[in-house]
Order: structure tokens, then C-alpha cells, then sequence
């Protein structure tokens, strides 16, 4: 794929998620449906892996690597948010979350010196503007209770755990370990540490058969896990982490989209406003810088025109 499918495909399918996880609230344990999603999804990488003859065996180097980073990324990240959500709303959660895109910024100079752009701070302060615009009516009125505060700094562990799994992730790849591989071992290590955790705070593996649940964790193991991680983390390789990672921003804007068509969410004059931010920030992160001074000198010829 190229970098422009492989990043269309990670937003698209990521901003259905919400959708599938919906139908996953409810009887069963949260700590089980996540161990249960990458479970399924490490399995399903392992049987690929093996037909295409990707390499599977690595040394104790490289699998104390693909754990920690499995850990991060497909277990703690989750365990903190679900958590969070407890004690604060979705709105609130997305917008905590968005700052994923900066932690990838610092810890991308950090851990591999990458140079930070001028339109990447741009970009990235236009996104999170929209991403408050867009959610400002949800929490306008919020108070910053105890449990609020508590719920943020639950949110930020597990947005700081989604980062670090970032930066493991590009470190393995960087090693030549292949993607799917590399996926695969990591969710096989994040569901047992996943189970390790339901199991200690008393919970059961509980299941529900029924279509609803069944079709939304196939949905969240093979598009949302499978395919998207491996897109995901694959141009974080290639086009950097604090790129990839504005992606995150974009995801309430096609759940919003989705939420209109599937809802009936009835839009309004910060939905407007707060999505043109986010195409906005989207065009000025991802545009050459040649691209983007083309852009505006349109934008000029336009405005005198007008």
C-alpha cells in the first residue's frame, strides 16, 4: 500500500470503531473484550504470518522488545482508558487523548532525534483546537470534580503507554523485524497480561453469543487490530510518528460523519467549525512544505478574486 491508502484505510476503520465498541459494553467484563480482541487478532497474524513465511522465532532481545511494547500498546494504553471513562465522558477522553499526537512529537526527538516542522506544530495546534470546538458543548458546562481530575490523569497515562508503544514499535521495525510479526507476538503478550490483570481485580471471562457481540469483536480483532495496527504502525515508519498519530484527531470527525448518517446527529455551528479546524490542521501536517506554499499563494489569488 501506499502511504495515502494505508493512512485513509487506519482513519476510516478506526473511526468506525466506536460503533463496534458500542456492542461490546455490557455483561462481559471490558478487561475481557480487550484480552479477547487481541487474542483473536494474534492469532489471525500468527496463520498469516506462517502462510506467507514471515519469520515467527526471535531471540530473548527482541521478545522482551515486542512484549513491552505489546504491553503499552495493546494493554495498559486500553486498561487506563477504560478506566478514565469511568469517571469522565467520551468528549472529554477524545480530547485527552488527541495529545497523543505531541507526546509522539516529544518522544519522537527524544527517542530518534526526529526534526519537528514548523506547519507540524501548526497542524497540530489547529487539530486540537477543532478537537475542543467540536466537543465544546459537552463540556462547557463540565466541573472539575475530583473524579474529572482523576479520570484526565488516567487518560494521560494510558495516552503516555499509547506513545511509548508507538516509539517500541518503530524501534523493532528499525531492528528489520517484519510489522505483522512483530504485531502478532505484541497482542499475544498484551492479552495474557490483559488476563492477568481481569483475573486480579476478581473478574471473570465472561461471553456473550450473541450476534451483536460476536460481529463487533470480528470487526475490532480484523479491521480494527489486524489491518489498521499494521497500517498504522507501518507509517509511523515511513512518514514519522507525530504525522501518523494526527490521525488520531481525524477520528472523532468520521465518527461524527458516521453519527449522522447512523444517528441522526444533527450538526451545529461548532461541529462546522470545529471539523474545518481538523481538515485544516489534517492539510497542514501531511502537505510538503512546497505543497503547502502553493496552497496558500491559491488561497491569496482566491481572496483577491473575492
Amino acid at each position: 500500500m501506499n502511504n495515502t491508502l494505508l493512512y485513509l484505510t487506519t482513519v476510516l476503520i478506526w473511526g468506525s470503531t466506536w460503533l463496534a465498541i458500542n456492542y461490546q459494553l455490557g455483561d462481559v467484563a471490558p478487561e475481557a473484550s480487550i484480552a479477547y480482541r487481541f487474542g483473536l487478532a494474534a492469532l489471525v497474524l500468527f496463520v498469516i504470518c506462517l502462510i506467507r513465511k514471515q519469520r515467527l522465532s526471535f531471540g530473548l532481545r527482541d521478545h522482551l522488545r515486542m512484549a513491552a511494547f505489546g504491553m503499552c500498546l495493546f494493554c495498559f494504553n486500553y486498561f487506563m482508558l477504560y478506566q478514565a471513562q469511568t469517571k469522565i465522558n467520551s468528549a472529554l477522553s477524545c480530547i485527552a487523548f488527541s495529545t497523543l499526537m505531541l507526546m509522539n512529537m516529544v518522544n519522537g526527538r527524544i527517542w530518534f532525534k526526529t526534526k519537528i516542522r514548523k506547519q507540524t506544530y501548526l497542524g497540530g495546534a489547529l487539530g486540537l483546537i477543532g478537537i475542543v470546538i467540536l466537543f465544546w458543548p459537552q463540556i462547557e458546562h463540565l466541573s472539575l470534580t475530583d473524579d474529572v481530575l482523576y479520570g484526565l490523569v488516567l487518560c494521560l497515562i494510558g495516552t503516555a503507554f499509547a506513545s511509548t508503544g508507538n516509539m517500541l514499535s518503530i524501534s523493532t521495525q528499525k531492528r528489520a523485524l517484519p510489522v505483522m510479526s512483530a504485531n502478532a507476538w505484541g497482542m499475544m503478550y498484551g492479552a495474557l497480561v490483559m488476563s492477568v490483570l481481569l483475573l486480579v481485580q476478581g473478574k471473570s471471562f465472561s461471553f456473550a453469543w450473541t450476534p451483536a457481540y460476536v460481529g463487533s469483536l470480528l470487526f475490532l480483532s480484523i479491521l480494527g487490530s489486524v489491518v489498521a495496527f499494521t497500517c498504522y504502525l507501518t507509517l509511523m515508519t515511513r512518514i514519522g510518528a507525530d504525522k501518523t498519530s494526527y490521525a488520531n484527531i481525524l477520528f472523532p470527525a468520521v465518527a461524527v460523519v458516521l453519527s449522522t448518517i447512523f444517528e441522526g446527529f444533527v450538526w451545529n455551528h461548532y461541529t462546522v467549525i470545529g471539523f474545518v479546524s481538523i481538515m485544516a490542521g489534517n492539510v497542514a501536517m501531511l502537505l510538503k512544505p512546497a505543497q503547502l506554499a502553493q496552497l496558500k499563494s491559491k488561497v491569496l489569488v482566491w481572496k483577491q478574486i473575492a
